[in-house]
C-alpha cells in the first residue's frame, strides 16, 4: 500500500508519520485490495483534524476526525475508515 502523509500547518515528524503509518497499516488486515492512501493532519488553533482518503478497488473511501489531540484525531479516523472498509468488503462480496 502506497502511503502519502502531509500536513498543514504542522510538521509530520518521524513519530507522528510512523504512528499513522501502523495505525493504518491494520487497514489491510480487513481488505487487501487498498491501492493508496493520502492522509493530511491539519492544526486549528486548539482543533487537530486528520482526513484521509483510501483508494479501492471499487471506489475511494474518505473520512475526516477532529480532537484536541492529533493522537485521537488519528485514532477516531482509523476507527471511521475501518468500519467504511468492512461495509465496502461486504458489498462487493459475492453471494
Amino acid at each position: 500500500m502506497q502511503m502519502t502523509i502531509s500536513g498543514h500547518h504542522l510538521e509530520v515528524t518521524d513519530p507522528i508519520r510512523e504512528y499513522v503509518t501502523t495505525k493504518l497499516s491494520k487497514l489491510e488486515r480487513h481488505y487487501e485490495q487498498i491501492t493508496s492512501t493520502s492522509v493530511i493532519l491539519t492544526v486549528d488553533k486548539l482543533q487537530q483534524k486528520a482526513e484521509a482518503t483510501v483508494h479501492v478497488s471499487g471506489g475511494d473511501l474518505f473520512a475526516i476526525a477532529e480532537h484536541t489531540d492529533l493522537y485521537a484525531a488519528i485514532d477516531a479516523l482509523t476507527d471511521k475508515l475501518d468500519r467504511q472498509l468492512i461495509k465496502h468488503k461486504e458489498k462487493h462480496r459475492g453471494h
